[in-house]
């Protein structure tokens, strides 16, 4: 892909295991796959928009789409990062970092899914601890949050680790029943109590505007 034109193309995050990229095409192939291929356990929906409730080919295209939506939509005031996982070179899952506002919250979410032959691993774990360490380090994020379905104990026990706070509950309507997730919340000094993953950012400079992050929070381990 031509960065000169769109840069996040070459931003990359880096960890022992992992690197976190923005997909080209090909790659972006390999993460429908991915996703047609199952995330979750069919008996239960993890998440509050049900894409995966859907045949794999319409998971695949959907993934397909979805992620260049991110790319065609993306505006400072309102973007979703949307990065493929690789693991030792295989495309594994996706990782989220979302904003709204950015330059005046400095507050970021994150969102994932992880391919269930990768589960069990400690993969999702690092992957998250990566973005989050873009959004702080990188960006000069104040806060980060989450959220998970109440009978989702792996995604939550991975927000533990990494220092969120529960903060409070909501209710969603999933395929027309009520479900219950926690909020979770995590600001700079717990993310910095809780790092354990070295983490390394490639190529965030020419991409800082394009986050509203401007130029007054650089981070201070950035490459």
């Amino acid at each position: 892909m031509e960065e000169h034109v769109w840069p996040l193309y070459g931003l990359r995050i880096t960890t022992p295991r992992l690197e976190l990229g923005l997909p080209d095409l090909a790659g972006l192939v390999r993460l429908a796959g991915v996703a047609a291929a199952g995330v979750h356990d069919e008996a239960r929906m993890p998440f509050t928009v049900p894409w995966t409730d859907a045949p794999p080919r319409e998971r695949e295209r959907a993934t397909f789409q979805q992620v260049l939506g991110t790319v065609a939509a993306w505006r400072p005031e309102a973007w979703t990062l949307s990065l493929a996982v690789r693991c030792e070179g295989e495309v594994v899952g996706r990782q989220d970092l979302c904003a709204d506002d950015f330059s005046v919250t400095r507050e970021a979410r994150t969102g994932s899914w992880l391919g269930l032959a990768h589960q069990g691993r400690g993969i999702g774990t690092e992957m998250r601890a990566a973005v989050l360490h873009l959004a702080f380090e990188g960006l000069g994020a104040h806060c980060v949050t989450s959220a998970a379905m109440t009978d989702n104990p792996a995604s939550r026990r991975v927000s533990d680790k990494l220092g969120y706070r529960f903060d409070g509950v909501y209710v969603a309507a999933v395929q027309g029943s009520a479900r219950t997730l926690h909020r979770l919340r995590l600001d700079r000094a717990d993310w910095e109590a809780h790092r354990s993953v070295p983490v390394e950012i490639h190529g965030l400079e020419p991409c800082r505007d394009l986050f509203g992050a401007g130029d007054g929070l650089r981070g201070q381990a950035v490459l």
